[in-house]
């Protein structure tokens, strides 16, 4: 407990920062090319990252350690956000867009459950399986009997970042949470920073203030900060437990909707979210009322040795930090 809650606590920063993730987006949607954004920002966020790890003198990350920062990069520093502004370009609303990521929290939570070798009973698969039927009936609903583009969009952004929470999760178990994003950013950089380029000198954006202010949160707080809680959020109460509490982003994210952008969020809206975050708690109660009792034991044995494991790597990444 004197480690997990801090945790969660971290986890709570992450997820206010995060749920103004879409509405600053839109914002920026008032002058750039959605390419710009979704590539732009890991672009200006990989200068913020470079400039930390050179300040704090931050030790490389262990030669096993770059696939999993690779994974972090292709989900959390292009895959969602390249594919999410091109949703909300095509058409959806951030209200709209909340409810589908709703889905994020268990999407992340069964991924998390594989990569620890857990065996989940049958009722979590049922809960997943009825948010996703909710947001397939709104998706549904909102597209006259069809999946819209956006709709399409916002799935796909779901794995993506899943991917990106499980691995920079696991990773921040052995490093620290603000060095897992940083190192993401650095790896990607060679990428990020030639395409970003190349977009500012073709796309001529125009910076109006709103423009502006969406571009500077997303890159600063949603690619970059936000994820120095995040991550160690992940890393210290567990990937899994810490997921729940993102459990409210998709209503914050509606709220800060209507508020900031002043859009209409109908009543089916507000019900869809609530549907979504109830399947989403049916699913995280099923997983903290005793999944690891489909594990075998050999596979007991590997869960304490990996986990006495990561706490070495975490004691060593730390001296690291202060050398």
């Amino acid at each position: 407990m004197p480690i997990a809650l801090p945790g969660l606590g971290l986890a709570g920063l992450g997820v206010l920062a995060f749920s103004f993730t879409l509405p600053a987006t839109v914002l920026a949607l008032d002058g750039l090319d959605p390419y710009l954004i979704g590539v732009g920002r890991a672009g200006a966020a990989t200068l913020l990252a470079a400039v930390t790890l050179a300040v704090a003198r931050a030790s490389r990350p262990r030669r096993d350690q770059w696939a999993g920062l690779v994974c972090v990069g292709l989900g959390v520093v292009f895959g969602f956000p390249v594919l999410s502004t091109l949703a909300l370009r095509h058409g959806a609303s951030a209200a709209h867009g909340a409810v589908v990521i709703g889905l994020l929290p268990a999407v992340t939570a069964v991924l998390a459950v594989l990569r620890a070798g857990e065996r989940p009973r049958a009722s979590l698969w049922a809960g997943g399986a009825a948010g996703a039927l909710c947001v397939c009936l709104f998706g549904l609903s909102r597209g006259g009997g069809r999946f819209s583009v956006a709709d399409l969009l916002l799935f796909a952004a779901l794995p993506a970042a899943a991917i990106g929470y499980a691995e920079g999760g696991r990773l921040a178990r052995e490093m620290a949470g603000w060095r897992v994003i940083c190192w993401a950013l650095v790896i990607t950089g060679p990428v990020s920073l030639p395409v970003t380029s190349w977009l500012l000198y073709t796309g001529r954006p125009r910076w109006t203030g709103e423009a502006l202010t969406g571009f500077a949160y997303v890159s600063a707080v949603s690619t970059f900060a936000g994820f120095f809680a995040w991550y160690a959020g992940l890393g210290r109460a567990g990937i899994a437990r810490a997921s729940q509490v993102q459990l409210a982003q998709p209503v914050l994210t509606v709220g800060w909707s209507a508020a900031l952008l002043g859009e209409h969020v109908e009543a089916g809206t507000w019900l869809a979210a609530a549907a979504v975050l109830g399947c989403v708690c049916w699913t995280q109660r099923t997983r903290s009322s005793g999944l690891l009792r489909g594990v075998t034991p050999k596979r007991t044995i590997r869960a304490a040795v990996s986990h006495r494991r990561a706490r070495v790597g975490v004691l060593r990444g730390r001296e690291a930090d202060r050398s």
